[in-house]
């Protein structure tokens, strides 16, 4: 069984903890056995007694001995006593794994196929200022880190889906996660009157508003990227950190190159034509640009997403804002501490196109990751670079 949580693997075979790019962790055996007990049983909490006769087969054990090994586990995951960011202690009563984990058979890096964890998010609604609801949700504790919308995204679907889950509830471990369905997709309003660029930042602006957020790290991805810029330049009080990842400031057709604007124009067309089908032929044109090393499970699954998460028109309307947006003008005004991520070979966004961020951002800094998924999957070493880069940008600025 392999057991999967943040950026780590644990491996009840081989007795190996690894990280996402398969480093061994160095671990004892007791250690391990018991890491590997307190994953099987986060359900619940697990007592002192639980632990000498599991662990260590009922033999007398010393309270500094069991407080040794757990420390050791802690200190294997970068957790501590203080943080107890994935192992947590419950007074008088033991401790409990509260890391999100998900499990696979076969031994293998890839998509989870089974997803078991504690932490829940609550839905919510607020109303932008043209009246269009917009769905958010929070989940998890600590300082809070928002993430704008991108293409396209489902509160509930993108919790659960092997495309998305992985990195949200890693970011939820650590923070107060607060995502939202922007205007015409997933749980927000779909028929709407204004689909365009200020609206997308006037959903945001609206969302903050409503969580009472008073300042906060703000996470752009893809799309996203460019909604958070504008924030960022029009609220730097509020913002603490800008984190932005396989974005762009500027559309399709706006990067100067007549082959991109053709093929924008010719996307539309199909997208068009074939949107709302069942057969899926057509959005796996899409699958395949932003997961190109997704399994056949992944694959089907943003398939699925994108049927569900908005209509055919909508996807469309969307889709021509995403082309025709530009906020090359606003990068040199951004003035709060900025990382850039993006990755070297990336399908759907040039690479070119997060160097630009990143060169015209005062101060920003710049972190490359190898693949060419536009969506980190599960497993992925990039996965694991691009939490430990937002962790330490989060902890030095």
């Amino acid at each position: 069984m392999l057991y999967l949580f943040e950026n780590f693997a644990v491996d009840d075979e081989r007795c190996e903890l690894r990280t996402a790019d398969n480093t061994i962790v160095p671990i004892g055996p007791q250690v391990f056995d018991l890491l590997v007990y307190l994953i099987k049983n986060r359900e619940r909490v697990v007592s002192k007694d639980d632990l000498i006769a599991s662990v260590w087969g009922g033999r007398i054990v010393s309270d500094s001995t069991l407080d040794t090994h757990v420390n050791a586990v802690r200190k294997a995951l970068g957790d501590s006593g203080k943080d107890q960011r994935l192992i947590r202690t419950a007074a008088r009563k033991g401790i409990r794994f509260v890391g999100d984990v998900s499990e696979r058979i076969d031994g293998s890096l890839s998509t989870p196929v089974k997803a078991s964890s504690g932490m829940q998010q609550n839905v919510c609604f607020c109303t932008a200022s043209d009246g269009v609801q917009i769905a958010y949700a929070s989940a998890g504790q600590g300082s809070p880190l928002v993430k704008a919308a991108n293409w396209l995204n489902h509160l509930e679907y993108d919790w659960q889906s092997p495309i998305w889950s992985h990195l949200l509830h890693a970011l939820a471990a650590e923070h107060q996660l607060i995502r939202y369905d922007e205007r015409g997709n997933g749980l927000s309003d779909w028929n709407v009157e204004d689909i365009s660029f200020e609206a997308f930042v006037r959903d945001l602006e609206s969302v903050v508003d409503s969580t009472g957020l008073k300042r906060f790290a703000l996470l752009g991805i893809s799309q996203g990227c460019a909604v958070s810029i504008a924030y960022a330049v029009r609220h730097p009080q509020r913002v603490s950190h800008l984190i932005l990842y396989g974005g762009y400031a500027r559309g399709r057709r706006m990067r100067g190159s007549t082959e991109e604007i053709e093929k924008a124009d010719a996307t539309l067309t199909l997208m068009r034509l074939g949107w709302g089908q069942e057969n899926p032929a057509f959005r796996h044109i899409f699958t395949s640009l932003f997961i190109p090393d997704g399994s056949t499970e992944q694959m089907k699954w943003f398939d699925d997403l994108q049927r569900v998460t908005t209509s055919a028109e909508n996807a469309v309307r969307i889709r021509t804002v995403m082309n025709n947006l530009d906020v090359s003008d606003l990068l040199e005004r951004v003035t709060v501490p900025t990382l850039v991520v993006h990755c070297h070979d990336d399908a759907v966004v040039p690479f070119e196109e997060g160097r630009l961020m990143a060169a015209h951002i005062s101060g920003a800094r710049f972190v490359t990751l190898e693949g060419s998924n536009h969506l980190i999957l599960p497993g992925e070493p990039a996965l694991g670079r691009f939490l430990g880069a937002i962790r330490n940008f989060l902890k030095d600025s």
